[in-house]
C-alpha cells in the first residue's frame, strides 16, 4: 500500500472521485434526492473551495516554494502566513469543498459516500506522506506548527 504515497496527483485524484460520484449516481438513481437551492448552494461551494486552494498557492508562491506536491525535494520554506493559520493543508480542504459541492450538485445520496472515502485517501497517501517530510526538513519548526493548527480544518 505504501507504493500508493504521493503516487496519483491530487488533481487526478479529484477527477477520479468526481467521475466515480458520477457513476454512482447513473448505477442507482433511485438514491436520487431533491432539495431546493442545491445548485446555487453548489456552486457556491465550488467558489469557496477553488478560492481557498488559490489561496494557499498563493501563499506558497509569496514564500517562493514549490505547490506542487509531487515535487516535495523542491519545497524551500514552511508556509505558516495567510490561511495556512487555519489549516495546514488550505489546498485540500478546498478540494474536498469542490467535490461536496459536485455531490450536492449531482443530489444523491451515494455520492456523499465518496468524500470520506477522499479525505481519507488523502491524508494516508498524500497528507502522512507530506508530513513527514516536513518533520524530516523542518523538524522542531514544523512541530510547532502542528501543535497549533490543525491538518484539516
Amino acid at each position: 500500500m505504501k507504493s500508493l504515497a504521493l503516487k496519483v496527483p491530487p488533481p487526478a485524484q479529484v477527477i477520479i472521485t468526481a467521475a466515480a460520484m458520477v457513476g454512482v449516481s447513473k448505477i442507482v438513481p433511485a438514491l436520487k434526492f431533491s432539495l431546493t437551492g442545491s445548485t446555487a448552494l453548489a456552486v457556491g461551494l465550488g467558489v469557496i473551495g477553488v478560492g481557498s486552494s488559490i489561496m494557499g498557492v498563493i501563499q506558497f508562491k509569496k514564500a517562493q516554494t514549490t505547490a506542487n506536491p509531487q515535487a516535495l525535494e523542491q519545497v524551500s520554506s514552511l508556509v505558516t502566513d495567510g490561511v495556512y493559520r487555519y489549516s495546514r493543508n488550505p489546498m485540500y480542504v478546498g478540494l474536498v469543498l469542490v467535490l461536496l459541492g459536485w455531490a450536492l450538485y449531482l443530489s444523491h445520496y451515494l455520492a456523499f459516500v465518496l468524500l470520506p472515502i477522499f479525505i481519507l485517501y488523502m491524508t494516508r497517501f498524500q497528507i502522512q506522506p507530506e508530513e513527514q517530510m516536513m518533520k524530516q526538513k523542518f523538524g522542531k519548526k514544523y512541530q510547532v506548527y502542528i501543535s497549533r493548527v490543525r491538518r484539516w480544518i
